[in-house]
């Protein structure tokens, strides 16, 4: 039951079909038990490598994590990171633009909040909304202001396309890593999920006719998520296509993901200087008096 993060990994420059990627997959655990012992073991490492993250302090690691409405961001972000310091983590979403964020260029209220060295910072919704979300709706586009000659035709989203890939290799040459993680999951199990929202009234808040909405645009979605997907996927900030039907697998895979490349970064505790040892000896001398 091993988790190779390689079978979810959008390779660079492949065209994605959204279609022949699983939105379930054989389970990771055997039983709800196995499943918490297994989740359990990555929030504990993952807890020592932000500790040694924080220590090191030389990179920073950047979480996004994109979906359609039920897919389970939140309950990933809830579960898999339960164990880490809010000293070295932070949690932004990002909704509507406000009127300050469209007078700048659609990078920039993402940018503001990117994690310094030696934090974690989680994207719930990213700079990828404006290829997303936008490409849907170009109503929203028209209201951003830009330029006429911006606006043509399938051309702004490809420059969008390489901005956003040159950002974060600047980022990674500048020592952020960056993972990205698209929650697939299928149309039948997102009805489930509102109806579920409707018939449990503790949930009821989690749900809007907007919802409805936009589930009746899934097939134009799911063009948008495949031109992203394959346009922006690349060896230094790559994308996940995590399986999000079975939620409990969903935060395993995840949490293996994030486990693994926080491995590869290969960090280490300072070692002290020999100034220093001096130093630290000589505090215990006085402490032991």
């Amino acid at each position: 039951m091993q988790i190779d993060v390689a079978d979810f990994r959008v390779r660079e420059d492949k065209q994605v079909k959204l279609k022949k990627w699983p939105t379930c997959v054989k389970p990771f655990y055997k039983s709800k038990a196995h499943y918490h012992e297994r989740l359990r073991a990555h929030i504990e490492q993952l807890s020592a490598q932000e500790d040694l993250l924080y220590a090191h302090d030389r990179y920073a690691v950047l979480l996004i994590f994109q979906a359609m409405d039920a897919a389970g961001k939140d309950g990933v972000i809830k579960h898999v990171m339960s164990g880490i310091n809010p000293q070295g983590c932070q949690v932004y979403s990002f909704k509507q633009p406000s009127a300050e964020d469209l007078d700048h260029d659609f990078l920039w209220r993402t940018t503001r909040r990117l994690p310094e060295r030696g934090r974690i910072g989680i994207f719930n919704r990213s700079y990828y909304e404006e290829v997303l979300i936008v490409r849907v709706h170009p109503e929203i586009l028209r209201g951003q202001r830009l330029p006429a000659e911006l606006l043509d035709g399938d051309k702004i989203w490809e420059t969008r396309y390489r901005s956003i890939v040159d950002l974060e290799k600047h980022l990674h040459r500048n020592g952020t890593r960056i993972i990205k993680f698209f929650l697939h999951v299928s149309k039948e199990e997102q009805r489930k999920r509102f109806l579920s929202r409707i018939d449990e009234p503790e949930k009821n808040w989690k749900f809007s006719l907007a919802d409805v909405a936009e589930r009746k645009l899934w097939k134009q979605y799911m063009k948008a998520y495949e031109a992203c997907l394959s346009a922006t996927s690349t060896r230094h900030a790559p994308w996940y296509v995590v399986p999000a039907d079975d939620k409990e697998n969903a935060r395993l895979i995840t949490s293996q993901i994030i486990v693994d490349t926080f491995k590869n970064m290969k960090m280490a505790y300072p070692k002290p200087s020999a100034q220093r040892r001096r130093e630290l000896q000589s505090i215990r001398r006085q402490l032991a008096e």
